[in-house]
């Protein structure tokens, strides 16, 4: 605002300085012709200052194409007249203020005010603008609520799979839109707000979208986000219009999209610094959806990756009456989700979509669509007719391990490499119960001189303290393997640090694993632990047992390598001959037999993803 304020002032005084020029000029004269107008009597008043003369005419005079009365000349330091003399025998008034009207008092305080009327007159505007609920032309932008047309832009269930139970919960709500008779006549009110929780990616826009296209009524799209503006309570004002918006054509569903990033819980925003514009605009989300009536058909959907943290005065009862839980979809799921985004394209009698979900563990719908449009892009590049097999695998190996790089790596380095990737595969092929070798190479990719890619049979709910442990002394193998055969550590072992100390807090801080410390969750979802009444004595137990099982962990790698010393030195041997081993070929090369995948997983969380990098 201030920037603007300057801008007004600066364009006022030069239009100021632009218009007084025009109204009132002033005309230089060279000397001799200022001399020859007092000569002429043509001189009435005359003011100087040192050398230069500023005075009136008593006739206007046109010079150099600008006539006026007012006039100013140079006294040369040289000249030699009687020019006192001459003034006096022609009658002209000398005074020693400048007779030469440089500025027009009305004018002067015209422009001197018209700044401060600008800026009011732009305040009033934008006043006036959020009142109305703003819009698109909005300086500080405002939009437009138009609904989606469903005719025009219709997704219904059919373009949504992998998650049937979710869908069954959202066709009741179909069924309320379409026909609320039968649920009112009953005495059954409608939900006013239906809240989607699920990671990034599982599909909440999409059904939310595909609500509304089963349902046939409009749908009103907007990012938390994207609400607000620089102006204080502009939020408030976006959420009035977009219900506003909703009424003028209900039935109609209201998306509101990463809510949680206007919906954090009031309370624990006291302790971070309070944002009196997100509790405004919370509060009239509050005040819209207590106004709902039963008749209006109005239903909100919100959608958050942290239900946690959200305010209890926005999922109570009456306001979001139902949380749905949006799970990245299971091994069938994925083959149904699959089967949606290959619709339509040139896929090979010999691809198997069933097989490509078995190898998916944890992708998202979104990731899967990726996946799917990767191989599409691969196969084009390589100029085929239609989507092979190798495609999908590639385009997999792409999405987990990053794009190959072309770096002219020194022999020595490339040893190290190989020398830590086959220490990762190594103890990942022999812990009890770890995840399945898919692929080590050392070719770089990404970030990474060398990746080792394992990923797990089937989908996995929950893990225990014996499956954690070994992913930990997995993650290590790299840096053991380092330190049991060259005698040195590396930075190379920075990702694998960071993932076998992230599993390990999460261990004792949120699943209470910990015989020490007992069964208490010490980190919080969000936020500093210490704000949340946690005692820097509880915080430094976590810590002491990080410290040891990390170090329990490293020295439990370097004894195994050490045991397994060929079967090491094998897979080093076949990684600097071939760059990259699968998985059929590694575990052969090991002399190891594969294992049956693990049974006993009993608590719930997200661990690292799989690929452990160099």
């Amino acid at each position: 605002m201030i920037t603007i304020f300057l801008v007004a002032w600066i364009g006022s005084y030069f239009l100021f300085s632009w218009i007084q020029q025009a109204i009132n000029p002033i005309v230089d004269l060279p000397y001799n012709e200022y001399y020859s107008q007092v000569q002429d009597n043509n001189v009435k008043t005359l003011a100087s200052k040192g050398d230069t003369l500023e005075g009136e005419l008593r006739k206007a005079i046109t010079y150099d194409g600008v006539k006026s009365s007012q006039f100013v000349t140079e006294r040369p330091t040289w000249a030699d007249d009687d020019m006192a003399a001459t003034l006096a025998a022609n009658d002209v008034k000398i005074t020693a203020v400048s007779p030469v009207t440089r500025t027009n008092p009305i004018l002067t305080l015209i422009f001197s005010l018209l700044p401060i009327a600008i800026l009011v007159g732009l305040w009033y505007w934008i006043f006036n603008r959020q009142m109305k609920g703003g819009g698109a032309s909005s300086l500080f932008g405002g939009k437009n609520h138009e609904p989606i047309d469903p005719e025009k832009n219709r997704v219904n269930f059919d373009d949504v799979a992998g998650i049937d139970e979710v869908e069954d919960q959202l066709r009741e709500v179909v069924d309320m839109l379409k026909n609320p008779d039968r649920y009112t006549r009953l005495g059954a009110k409608i939900p006013r707000g239906i809240l989607l929780e699920g990671g990034p990616g599982t599909g909440k826009t999409l059904l939310a979208r595909a609500t509304a296209g089963e349902a046939g009524v409009p749908f009103f799209s907007v990012s938390a986000a994207e609400i607000g503006g620089i102006l204080a309570g502009k939020g408030a004002s976006d959420i009035r219009s977009l219900f506003d918006a909703a009424r003028k054509v209900a039935p109609a569903i209201v998306f509101i999209d990463e809510i949680d990033a206007i919906g954090r819980s009031r309370a624990s925003a006291q302790s971070i610094g309070s944002n009196e514009d997100r509790e405004q605009t919370l509060n009239q989300i509050l005040t819209e959806m207590d106004g709902f009536s039963a008749s209006e058909g109005i239903i909100v959907v919100a959608a958050t990756n942290l239900a946690e943290v959200l305010d209890t005065a926005l999922t109570r009862a009456g306001r979001f009456d139902r949380t749905i839980t949006v799970s990245p979809p299971d091994q069938k799921g994925r083959e149904e989700i699959l089967k949606v985004h290959t619709r339509g394209r040139p896929i090979d009698p010999s691809v198997s979509l069933a097989s490509i979900a078995k190898t998916t563990p944890g992708l998202t719908g979104a990731d899967l669509a990726n996946l799917v449009n990767e191989a599409s892009l691969l196969a084009a590049r390589r100029g085929n007719h239609t989507i092979l097999p190798n495609d999908f695998t590639d385009a997999l190996e792409t999405i987990q391990l990053g794009v190959e790089r072309s770096v002219m790596m020194d022999p020595e380095e490339l040893k190290r490499t190989a020398w830590h990737e086959a220490g990762h595969a190594l103890l990942g092929m022999i812990q009890p119960g770890a995840d399945p070798v898919r692929k080590i190479s050392i070719i770089p990719r990404g970030r990474a001189l060398g990746v080792t890619l394992s990923t797990p049979e089937a989908d996995k709910y929950g893990y225990d303290k014996a499956y954690l442990r070994g992913r930990i002394i997995g993650a290590l193998g790299g840096m053991a393997a380092e330190e049991v055969v060259l005698g040195v550590v590396t930075t190379g072992a920075e990702s694998d640090l960071q993932t076998a100390t992230n599993i390990a807090r999460q261990m004792f801080g949120r699943w209470g694993m910990s015989e020490k410390i007992g069964p208490v969750q010490v980190y919080p979802i969000e936020g500093d632990p210490r704000s949340q009444g946690v005692s820097d004595t509880l915080l430094s137990a976590v810590d002491s047992e990080v410290r040891e099982l990390m170090a329990e962990c490293y020295e439990e790698a370097k004894r195994l390598l050490r045991e397994h010393s060929d079967q090491h030195m094998a897979l080093f041997d076949a990684l600097m001959e071939h760059d990259t081993l699968d998985e059929e070929d590694a575990y052969r090369i090991a002399g190891i037999e594969r294992g049956s995948a693990p049974t006993s997983h009993v608590v719930a969380g997200t661990v690292p993803p799989g690929p452990t990098e160099d």
